[in-house]
């Protein structure tokens, strides 16, 4: 999953690739410091974690990729949302927004 402070919940880094993906195109480690940099720095995904992702979400047709230049004059494989990612990402939105009101309310219960 993650690696350093905090432990990714099993199938949250799925949903923030996708969202991540939303945004813009990246390549992988572009992917990686996005993640990290708007969790502020809570969340480090390494490779390890990362790739096997995103060839999973590539599988399932919710991610594409192809080749490009990197900004850096690098050839880097680019990866974008497809529209059956755009809905899994809504869907995964949903999803996290019930589960993590269910938590809180337990969490906070007296």
């Amino acid at each position: 999953m993650a690696d350093a402070k905090t432990e990714l919940l099993p199938g949250t880094l799925d949903l923030l690739i996708l969202k991540t993906l939303a945004l813009r195109p990246q390549h992988g480690f572009g992917i990686g410091q996005r993640i990290q940099q708007v969790s502020r720095d809570v969340f480090q995904v390494n490779q390890g974690s990362l790739y096997p992702a995103l060839h999973r979400l590539e599988q399932r047709g919710w991610i594409a990729s192809e080749w490009s230049e990197s900004e850096n004059n690098r050839r880097a494989k680019f990866y974008s949302l497809t529209r059956a990612g755009r809905r899994r990402l809504e869907e995964e939105k949903r999803n996290w927004v019930q589960v993590s009101a269910a938590i809180a309310r337990i969490l906070e219960a007296v």
